[in-house]
């Protein structure tokens, strides 16, 4: 394709012809001249809005476009309706390269059943592998949106899942042909499918049930990262016990391999929620199959500190993550 707006024909045959109606909120759809989507709710719901591009990776990109917009939005207390997509495709990409791109865009967007319901698609210059910037529009009842106040000095907090799932799963994707070099194909491979984890659609849901006042689904700089978010937006503090935040052998193996903090490692489908009752929110994760548990607690003043036996850690606010390292290593080498 050429550098510039795909064409015209181009738009309608592998983007539009694909792009499902499926949500009567939405009344004004993609297509050619329409700049703008309309997105009917009712008089008190409020419309909650994210946005993310994906730039980290080459792997299942159209996935993770919509999963981790999707837990923002989930992460908010809303429910996801739509999304808008901007999309910048290299020189030289091919139609057939737009199409496959699109189609695994519109099952993830089926699979939650959201819609897409405009964008932007261009191929330029001035990207060297596709970049996909997603804005989800959500809707949330006014009250359910007053009760995600913030964390509260003596709640639980507990995390969902395991440190660096996301960043595991795209080291592993991305970087295969050297880790083979230490690992076997089926550990990798097992890596991989971390992916299929990426959503926290169901356990933001449920969570909605257990007087829930703060979620924060873990993206760039990892569960410290994240918990020093959440922290400095309550204005309190928070007291983690290291040794409870879930790991994988995975994670911890491809970690060392890069020498990488798996604690500041990207965790997209790992989620942080503040509550007074932390174990009973545990127990019904644990019962719908969710892995969870209490991490630890929120607490008055400002301290955020991590525990590690008589080590004490105090958090930072959170840096590059360490994702960017990897790619940083391969190009000096």
């Amino acid at each position: 394709m050429r550098a510039g707006k795909v064409s015209e024909s181009i738009l309608k045959r592998s983007v539009f012809k694909q792009i499902r109606h499926r949500r009567e909120e939405v009344i004004v759809r993609p297509g050619v001249g329409i700049d703008c989507s309309a997105i009917q709710l009712g008089e008190d719901e409020v419309v909650v809005l994210s946005t993310d591009p994906i730039t980290g990776t080459k792997s299942e990109i159209g996935k993770l476009a919509i999963q981790i917009t999707a837990n923002d939005i989930a992460a908010g207390g809303a429910e996801l309706v739509g999304v808008m997509l901007s999309i910048l495709l290299p020189l030289k990409t091919s139609e057939a390269r737009l199409k496959t791109l699109i189609k695994e865009l519109e099952a993830e967007c089926a699979a939650l059943n959201i819609e897409i319901a405009g964008g932007h698609t261009e191929v330029t210059a001035a990207v060297n592998q596709p970049v996909i910037t997603v804005t989800g529009v959500g809707k949330i009842k006014r009250d359910q949106l007053d009760q995600l106040s913030g964390m509260k000095a003596d709640q639980d907090i507990v995390m969902t899942k395991w440190a660096g799932l996301e960043g595991t799963a795209i080291i592993a994707n991305d970087f295969e042909e050297e880790l083979l070099t230490r690992y076997s194909k089926t550990f990798i491979d097992q890596a991989k499918e971390f992916i299929s984890s990426i959503s926290i659609q169901k356990e933001a849901r449920i969570a909605k049930e257990f007087e829930v006042t703060a979620m924060h689904d873990i993206t760039e700089g990892g569960v410290f990262g994240a918990l020093w978010e959440m922290a400095a937006s309550a204005n309190v503090g928070v007291e983690i016990a290291l040794k409870k935040i879930p790991l994988k052998q995975h994670t911890v193996e491809l970690c060392e391999f890069y020498d990488l903090n798996p604690y500041l490692l990207i965790s997209s489908g790992s989620l942080l929620l503040s509550t007074y009752r932390g174990s009973a929110l545990v127990a019904e994760l644990q019962k719908q199959g969710i892995e969870a548990c209490v991490i630890g607690k929120v607490t008055k003043g400002h301290e955020r500190i991590i525990i590690n036996e008589d080590e004490v850690r105090y958090l930072e606010p959170p840096k590059s993550d360490e994702l960017y390292k990897v790619a940083d290593k391969r190009q000096r080498d």
